[in-house]
């Protein structure tokens, strides 16, 4: 391999690189999740009204999705990297799992919003009965969101957790409020609208303390490459 080709694939496993990918995939998912908090009613029964009132909020939040689900790819795969042959396969497998599983439900309750918000001014959608098109992919958008992609991100919170534990690219402290929170999302959820914006925060924190130790010249790799 060429001496610049290495320096730069060096670089790109600096803890630096997860860092940014985690900042941006928080503060993408905490804009995404606060505009369609904001647009669309938390109650999967509403007459539908939002299409017409806030459509053009909730394709901005749609189209933002794809960038987030990026970040979040890159992050996953620099916090594997920096685990490197002492990955335990089992752990790999739910680490990876649940964080793939995560943000290909996000994908397709994203989808489904987008199904409705193209058919909507074709249809008579927006009005106090709501059709049974608007009623079934409204339901079945919020089931994904609020029960299967809010549970991924609990698994992946304690998966995570683990992570911070066994490199310690964090304190344990971090770790310890990870599953902390972790246990928060699987278990009240479905009582709690705003749970989904653990994961982004929780993200947000351990990413900024890696980029601050980074800044400070201070490796926290115990296993350097």
């Amino acid at each position: 391999m060429p001496q610049e080709e290495t320096a730069m694939y060096s670089h790109l496993r600096t803890p630096r690189a997860a860092a940014v990918a985690g900042i941006v995939f928080s503060v993408l998912l905490i804009v995404i999740f606060w505009i369609f908090r904001s647009a669309v009613p938390a109650d999967p029964l509403d007459p539908g009204t939002w299409l017409a009132d806030g459509s053009g909020h909730v394709a901005l939040a749609l189209n933002l999705i794809p960038f987030a689900g990026i970040a979040f790819l890159w992050f996953i795969g620099v916090l594997r990297d920096r685990l490197g042959p002492k990955e335990d396969r089992f752990f790999a497998t739910v680490f990876l799992g649940s964080g793939l599983l995560f943000l290909a439900t996000l994908f397709v309750a994203a989808t489904i919003v987008g199904a409705l918000l193209l058919i909507a001014p074709s249809t008579e959608m927006t009005g106090t009965s709501p059709t049974p098109t608007f009623r079934l992919g409204r339901a079945v958008a919020y089931v994904l969101f609020n029960v299967y992609a809010i549970k991924m991100a609990g698994v992946f919170m304690i998966s995570t957790s683990t992570v911070v534990i066994y490199t310690a690219i964090a304190p344990r402290w971090m770790a310890a409020t990870g599953y902390a929170l972790a246990a928060l999302v699987l278990l009240g959820s479905f009582y709690l609208n705003w749970s989904i914006m653990v994961l982004p925060i929780w993200v947000l924190l351990i990413s900024v303390h890696i980029l601050i130790d980074n800044l400070r010249g201070r490796d926290s790799n115990p296993h350097p490459p």
